[in-house]
């Protein structure tokens, strides 16, 4: 009998696979990446004082599209950039959240890099 997979699971276990590895640090705090089938999250993290940064999804009034899709996430990703600049944050280490580094947020990792994050 084949089983069927649990996506949710497989992606939960990818995340703690690419958690072991990463970490943020005063210094260069992890961007973390959250996608749902509704909206797109986004936070600086510093792992070392367990303190959210900077945050920024599709539920801020800023951002005019409030789906989960490319011009989202584009949005999203300038908007956080955007904030952890007036943070004077201009390094960070990218944790895609398990997903795979394609589409959505592919697009709000680019959108973060040109707003002036370096990773």
């Amino acid at each position: 009998m084949i089983k069927k997979t649990d996506r949710k699971m497989e992606r939960t276990r990818r995340h703690i696979r690419v958690r072991r590895k990463v970490s943020g640090t005063a210094e260069r705090p992890r961007l973390s990446v959250y996608r749902s089938n509704t909206n797109i999250y986004a936070q600086i993290i510093d792992d070392v004082a367990g303190n959210t940064l900077v945050s920024a999804s599709t539920l801020d009034k800023e951002v005019k599209v409030k789906h989960a899709n490319k011009e989202a996430a584009k949005e999203v990703g300038a908007l956080i950039a955007k904030r952890a600049a007036d943070k004077k944050i201009k390094s960070v280490v990218f944790d895609r959240g398990g997903y795979i580094y394609h589409g959505v947020i592919k697009e709000l990792a680019e959108a973060a890099r040109e707003g002036g994050l370096s990773f």
